[in-house]
C-alpha cells in the first residue's frame, strides 16, 4: 500500500564495545521530517558453471539516506556530524568534524490511516546542505538537507545476521501492539523465539 506521509523522525546515539558491537541510547527527536529517500547499493556475485549462470548471490553493501528536515539543531548537528558547540553555544564545523554513527528512526503514513515504522541501524552523516535565497516577490522556504551512509551493525541478531534496517506495520495482525508502543522508547531489536530455545 502506498504510503502519504512522513513523520517522527529520531535518532539514538551508538556506543561501540571492545568488539565493535553497538548499544542504542534512548532515541531523541531529530527534526521535523520534510522528505526521506532511501537507496540501498548490492554487492552481486555470479557463479558461471556449464556455460551458464549457476549460482548468484546479492547482498547489501550500503545504502544512502538523504533527509529533508525542517530544522537543525545544534545539539543534533553536533551529534550527527561531529561538530562542535563553543562556550557561546555558537556551532563549529572544523575540517577535523566527523560524526559518529547514530542509529535513525521513522514513520510513514499509509493511505488506510495507519504507519508503517522503520529503524536504520547505522547512518553516519555528512555535514548537512543549506540551500539559501533572497525574498523575492513569492515566499520560499529554505530547508537543509542531511546525507548519510547507511552500514550494517556489527551486532548479530537472534538468527547470526547483521542487520541494517527493520521496519514493521501497524494494524498487521500478527503484530503486537507493543510492539508499536515502544517504536521510539528505544531502538529495536529483533526477537527469534526458535533461535532462543536452541541456546
Amino acid at each position: 500500500m502506498a504510503t502519504i506521509g512522513l513523520d517522527k523522525l529520531y535518532y539514538a546515539k551508538i556506543t561501540e564495545d571492545e568488539k565493535g558491537e553497538e548499544t542504542y541510547a534512548t532515541p531523541m527527536p531529530l527534526a521535523k521530517a520534510i522528505s526521506a529517500e532511501l537507496s540501498v547499493e548490492l554487492a552481486e556475485a555470479t557463479l558461471y558453471a556449464d556455460d551458464g549462470a549457476a549460482e548468484m548471490v546479492k547482498e547489501f553493501k550500503s545504502g544512502t539516506l538523504s533527509l529533508g528536515i525542517d530544522d537543525i539543531g545544534c545539539e543534533v548537528a553536533s551529534a550527527l556530524t561531529g561538530a562542535t558547540i563553543d562556550d557561546n553555544y555558537v556551532l563549529i564545523s572544523s575540517t577535523e568534524d566527523g560524526g559518529a554513527p547514530v542509529a535513525i528512526g521513522f514513520r510513514a503514513k499509509k493511505a488506510n490511516g495507519k504507519y508503517k515504522y522503520y529503524w536504520l541501524y547505522k547512518v553516519k552523516f555528512g555535514i548537512p546542505a543549506t540551500n539559501l535565497a533572497t525574498k523575492g516577490d513569492s515566499i520560499t522556504f529554505s530547508t537543509p538537507t542531511i546525507e548519510g551512509t547507511i552500514l550494517r551493525r556489527n551486532k548479530v541478531d537472534g538468527s547470526g545476521k547483521h542487520p541494517w534496517k527493520v521496519e514493521v506495520t501497524e494494524g498487521d495482525t500478527k503484530v503486537a501492539a507493543d510492539t508499536i508502543n515502544k517504536w521510539y522508547t528505544e531502538v529495536y531489536e529483533p526477537v527469534f523465539a526458535a533461535a532462543q530455545q536452541g541456546e
